[in-house]
């Protein structure tokens, strides 16, 4: 059987050759393979839309069925240019490739011939008939370029079966379900204002009780291994960031900030690791006062462009949990064994499997790293050790680096089965010696430290966006805005539902008393803010000093004496069930 990636493309010639039945004048520019399938951009001579894409798709199901075969020609330029000569983006890419001496091929199934690398299926037979389905338009611009023509590319979803392209349907409407944008204004946890800017999210009183638990928990778990809170300012000279190699790297990407005091150029923070290593250069250090850990939770600014923001998944305002450790080579193992707990603490009591991503180098392009190949591969050598020796489920990615050092990267899978970068653990031989920081050894001279830049939930906001979409907004007692709703059945019952809220508010609940319009309509209020817990009281709960507790999760859980509901509730919380 062909290979996904060939049935994939040789859909796209399909999806082509239907294309120019329709319009005859018609201009084709690309049709590549992606992840869930296939596209092709193309300049449509007339109006285009979602509501010719089933008479496509009926097609090329129909030339599916025709046993084309697909069969190479090559081609010289000038042959090319004569067979794509009404075709000016054809044409276009027959000169880059003229002028790189690449070979030139098409590929011909039945009347249709296009420009084509390959490679396909051997006969469109070998294309499930029922695996494809024609998905969206959208507009892009040739190249990827603004000043150029906007293109209609049509989107076309494919997969080995009919049961894998069902499951992948039935995924994503259950992903559009749990869109954390559109969880994020039902539950009023987040905002965005344009009179604020793009990519600056605003929290509500309920969406910041929900980042703040987390930083919380976060925080705690480093603390009790021994990480101490420091703090730092949000602006900077950018001298900092020149020594750090920030500047270089990422200077494009700054937020600049004039002074009306002074000459020197600052910029908003981008990172903290610089700021933090000045607070470690304060003062001498021995090898006895190492391990030194810092951890804050601070907001960085980065310019990120205004097509890549993304509701809290990409903001230009990023709140890190972050931490910084200096050690010596041999804490590395220590230091990193304490990462892991952390980490699969934090995440496994959010109920998120992991994996580990070994972040290294890519050896075929030295230029986008600091410091020497013998310190990388050092570095490099001790994660996989330290995976190995921890027993991981982990892979290697070269390429995925950052530009001062490898890294262990933490895989979170969510609910619906999509795999999520989240919690990080950088190994630094690079910065320390840029910035010449130093601990005296045991034997009285001078070393660099080593610098493992380590963060829980990366980025509060992207990990929120996340976690969202992982409980589709049906979050834990622990972390939920609003723990508890308090239902009298009647005003008969208030003054029992006042005492009932108290006590759990004296138990340090976030909780509501609502009393306005009908039971039904308060109970039904409350499903739709997800609360965890509704307490409903009437005459029986009255006379009998009880509470009907009903669970958002596990249904109606009957009557419960006042003081066990509230010892209840509360070991919940502080066990983070």
């Amino acid at each position: 059987m062909a290979s996904l990636e060939h049935i994939r493309h040789s859909l796209a010639h399909l999806l082509a050759t239907a294309v120019l039945e329709h319009d005859t004048g018609a201009k084709l520019a690309i049709g590549p393979v992606i992840d869930t399938g296939f596209y092709y951009d193309i300049q449509f001579s007339s109006g285009f839309s979602d509501e010719h894409l089933p008479k496509i798709e009926a097609r090329m199901r129909e030339l599916v069925g025709s046993k084309l075969p697909f069969e190479r020609i090559d081609a010289t330029p000038a042959q090319a240019r004569e067979q794509f000569k009404d075709q000016p983006f054809k044409l276009e890419l027959i000169d880059e490739l003229e002028k790189d001496g690449s070979a030139i091929s098409l590929y011909q199934t039945g009347s249709f011939i296009d420009l084509c690398r390959g490679g396909h299926v051997d006969n469109t037979q070998e294309i499930p008939g029922d695996a494809f389905k024609l998905d969206k338009i959208a507009g892009a611009y040739w190249r990827g370029d603004s000043s150029r023509e906007m293109l209609t590319r049509i989107y076309g979803l494919a997969f080995s079966s009919k049961e894998e392209l069902d499951w992948y349907i039935e995924k994503r409407e259950e992903a559009l379900k749990r869109d954390h944008r559109k969880l994020g204004r039902e539950l009023d946890l987040f905002t965005f204002s344009d009179l604020v800017g793009s990519g600056l999210p605003l929290f509500t009183p309920r969406g910041t009780v929900l980042r703040e638990e987390i930083n919380t928990f976060s925080q705690k778990l480093r603390e009790k291994r021994g990480y101490q809170k420091v703090w730092i300012p949000h602006i900077t000279k950018k001298d900092l960031y020149e020594t750090s190699g920030h500047w270089a790297k990422f200077g494009d990407e700054l937020f600049l900030v004039k002074s009306q005091e002074t000459s020197d150029q600052l910029v908003m923070k981008p990172m903290n690791c610089p700021h933090h290593q000045q607070i470690y250069a304060s003062q001498k250090r021995s090898y006895r006062d190492l391990p030194i850990k810092y951890l804050e939770t601070t907001t960085i600014y980065r310019d990120e462009k205004a097509g890549e923001l993304l509701g809290l998944s990409r903001v230009r305002s990023i709140t890190q949990d972050d931490s910084h450790v200096f050690c010596t080579p041999e804490q590395l193992t220590e230091v990193y064994g304490e990462v892991l707990d952390v980490v699969k603490e934090f995440y496994a009591t959010l109920k998120m499997p992991l994996r580990i991503r070994l972040s290294f180098c890519d050896p075929n392009k030295p230029e986008n790293y600091l410091g020497e190949e013998s310190l990388w591969q050092k570095a490099e050598d001790i994660l996989r050790e330290t995976a190995t020796g921890a027993g991981l489920d982990f892979y290697e990615a070269p390429g995925e680096a950052a530009f001062y050092g490898p890294k262990i990267d933490f895989m979170a899978t969510d609910s619906i089965g999509r795999e999520w970068q989240v919690a990080t653990g950088q190994l630094d031989f690079v910065q320390p010696a840029r910035f010449e920081i130093t601990y005296t050894d045991k034997d009285g001279t001078e070393k660099t430290p080593i610098m493992i830049h380590f963060a829980v939930a990366g980025s509060l906001e992207r990990f929120l966006s996340v976690y969202i979409e992982h409980t589709a907004g049906n979050f834990p007692l622990w972390l939920a805005p609003l723990q508890v709703t308090v239902l009298p059945v009647g005003e008969a019952h208030h003054a029992y539902a006042k005492e009932v809220t108290e006590a759990l508010r004296e138990k340090g609940m976030r909780v509501e008393l609502s009393l306005d319009d009908s039971l039904g309509k308060r109970i039904r209020a409350a499903k739709v803010m997800k609360v965890p817990y509704v307490l409903v009281l009437g005459d029986k709960e009255l006379e009998a000093r009880t509470v009907t507790l009903e669970s958002r999760d596990r249904g109606n859980l009957g009557a419960i004496p006042l003081a066990e509901a509230l010892s209840q509730l509360r070991d919940e919380v502080e066990t983070r069930a």
